[in-house]
């Protein structure tokens, strides 16, 4: 099922052409590095648009053009507690676009999340992309959340229709707005778990999952009680809908637990007689350190981030 664009959406839209048109840019760090900054002296309080758009910072009048008040007001993003008001949601730069997506901290069921994971994903879509010596006509972002990696797949293979889906409403609403921003009219948000909504094989699948082991069992965050599970269940989709000469691009992480990586280990086994090759690279071998620390990661000695890519042989 595709969606249909809200009223709110179109305000969102307009809030982001505004921002566009004056130059806004803001890159999106950790959790903690954001948490940590603005933990700084003086930075209690935003004193221009990145610092509320981005850094999610409180707020109060005359702080931001009153153009942007009003379409923040309209869109219901704009949260009042006498002086000191807050948005509900940021935006974020990356490939020359912008991206709403939820505000920090994103302890929300439906947060939709962007950040570091996201620029390394699309960048690995990209390249993936980039480098194919077959044209991409189908392709399908799992777990769109802003629709990022498909919005950077479509730019790159403009005459493919790309599927962005994912089970949280708030994403799709939010991936319908950063489509139009971008002007990639083949991306098709729609709700759907996993592959269930949508229809066919596709030439690329896409998908940064949620890899962590969170305690409090986020959707966007939680991958299950070892953090690969939803990975898995995306090589498995793989397995059945990829074309001839398809590719899974995926994003993920995992604990290393005495040296060994349990999401290869068990990636290898579910690949294995498949007939598709693959392969497997850690792209940062020490992320979310501060986990660590916590009982979900008592048994790991660190958390990498991972590529995996599988592709069907052509006919």
């Amino acid at each position: 099922m595709t969606l249909e664009q809200t009223t709110t959406e179109a305000v969102l839209i307009e809030l982001g052409r505004e921002l566009k048109a004056g130059g806004y840019r803001f890159t999106t760090v950790t959790p903690a590095t954001h948490e940590r900054v603005n933990r700084r002296p003086g930075n209690a309080r935003a004193r221009d648009l990145r610092d509320v758009l981005g850094w999610s910072r409180p707020f109060g009048p005359g702080v931001l053009p009153d153009r942007v008040v009003t379409l923040m007001d309209e869109a219901g993003v704009l949260i009042r507690s006498g002086d000191e008001w807050r948005s509900r949601v940021r935006f974020s730069t990356y490939d020359g676009e912008l991206f709403v997506h939820s505000a920090f901290p994103t302890d929300a069921e439906d947060s939709v999340f962007f950040g570091p994971d996201t620029y390394r994903m699309a960048d690995a879509a990209a390249a993936h992309v980039e480098a194919r010596d077959r044209p991409v006509r189908r392709a399908v972002d799992i777990g769109c959340g802003t629709g990022a990696g498909a919005i950077t797949v479509a730019k790159r293979a403009p005459d493919a229709d790309v599927f962005a889906v994912d089970i949280n409403p708030e994403a799709l609403r939010f991936a319908q707005v950063n489509t139009v921003l971008a002007g990639v009219p083949g991306v098709r948000p729609c709700h759907s778990d996993l592959l269930s909504g949508v229809d066919g094989s596709f030439d690329l699948i896409i998908s940064n999952p949620p890899f962590m082991i969170d305690p409090a069992g986020r959707a966007y965050r939680h991958g299950g009680s070892h953090g690969y599970e939803l990975s898995l269940a995306i090589i498995g989709e793989a397995v059945d809908r990829l074309a001839p000469g398809g590719s899974l691009v995926l994003f993920s992480g995992t604990g290393i637990v005495e040296g060994r990586d349990p999401l290869r280990e068990a990636a290898a086994e579910r690949l294995a007689g498949t007939g598709l090759t693959w392969s497997y690279r850690e792209v940062d071998p020490d992320v979310y350190d501060e986990e660590l620390d916590g009982p979900a990661y008592a048994h790991a000695e660190r958390i990498a981030v991972v590529v995996l890519t599988a592709t069907r042989p052509a006919r």
